[in-house]
């Protein structure tokens, strides 16, 4: 298994996966071989980032069609319905997950597929599909950015938007590898990202492996840096794009935005258009998961709080989209009146 691909479907009806609670201290891979499972490793962030959750889902079905012992194609249905439903509450702000199951849902009711091993095929294809799709959708959003981002540029990321968020490759930190790739000449300055350090953790894993300089910084610290050192842009990613353009991403995005904005530093956001939702018309629809509060209390195992303190933890927050100078896309780069734009890039 590639070093820096999430999540692998075995031959032998096996769903492998990057622990990425482990690292960096650890590099471990779980194997897993029901639906429920895989359920449970997206709520525990075992595999995390919105593609990478899409595309756990679709192989959830498809560990559920491949070890199903029924005999028709209409019972096989049914058991597929259940499995979609218990993936479709493991998380609830990437929209991703929900998109992707649609996907193999529809796939699912095909009524040519009329016996188990039809069912069992084209499952596994269109989960197939949606992973290697992904990597395609990545690498096109970072060669769509290039024009954004200068021979020499400082840029600041926040949380973990490469490989390990996605299937393979990455989007916010894609474009940052791909700039590093062309031989820009790139620095890359890393919000820790609290409270379960992506950034310290996981981008700095990836960067390092990719021989891209960066440094880690408190998520506190953008500004100071923006400020005294100077930075050309911010790169992000995202869970959920509403219509109008506001953006769900994780905790401390809003304030990365508000302070790039107040400093003049141009914000984009990198977003496939899986991630793209018209439904939602705006960030305030858009339900924020929370999070345990030992995520808060502790780090790993050391508690870092008193006793018995009341704790909010949000995962995501909503970034009003006057803040978002532009956004990246695989079919390319979409700016203000996003209300108008987005609906001319997805009609």
């Amino acid at each position: 298994m590639n070093a820096f691909r999430s999540i692998e479907w075995l031959d032998e009806g096996i769903v492998r996966m990057l622990d990425q609670r482990k690292i960096p201290r650890e590099t471990v891979y779980n194997d897993y071989t029901t639906h429920s499972e895989v359920a449970q490793a997206i709520k525990d962030m075992v595999i995390r980032g919105a593609p990478a959750i899409g595309a756990a889902a679709a192989y959830g079905l498809a560990l559920t069609a491949h070890h199903s012992q029924v005999a028709d194609a209409e019972t096989l249905r049914a058991e597929l319905a259940d499995a979609s439903n218990v993936l479709a509450r493991s998380r609830p702000t990437a929209v991703n997950l929900f998109w992707a199951l649609n996907r193999m849902n529809d796939r699912i009711a095909d009524p040519a597929l009329d016996s188990v091993v039809t069912l069992q095929k084209a499952t596994l294809a269109e989960a197939h599909a949606i992973a290697e799709e992904d990597v395609a959708i990545n690498k096109a959003i970072g060669k769509n950015a290039q024009s954004l981002i200068p021979q020499k540029a400082t840029i600041i990321h926040h949380c973990n938007t490469g490989s390990l968020a996605t299937v393979d490759y990455g989007t916010a930190l894609g474009v940052i590898r791909m700039a590093h790739e062309l031989g820009k000449d790139i620095f890359a300055l890393l919000d820790e990202t609290r409270p379960r350090l992506q950034g310290g953790r996981l981008s700095a894993y990836e960067l390092k492996e990719q021989g891209v300089p960066f440094k880690v910084i408190v998520d506190g610290a953008s500004g100071h840096f923006m400020r005294t050192l100077g930075v050309d842009l911010c790169v992000v990613g995202t869970d959920r794009v509403a219509a109008n353009g506001d953006v769900a991403n994780k905790i401390g995005t809003y304030n990365l935005a508000v302070v790039a904005y107040e400093n003049g530093v141009p914000f984009y956001v990198a977003a496939p258009t899986t991630t793209i939702d018209m439904a939602t018309k705006h960030g305030d629809e858009i339900e924020i998961e929370e999070r345990p509060a030992n995520e808060i209390t502790h780090v790993r195992d050391c508690q870092i709080t008193p006793d018995g303190v009341e704790v909010g933890n949000p995962a995501f927050d909503v970034t009003p989209a006057k803040y978002i100078t532009a956004i990246i896309t695989e079919k390319g780069l979409v700016y203000p009146p996003f209300n108008e734009t987005l609906e001319k890039l997805m009609g």
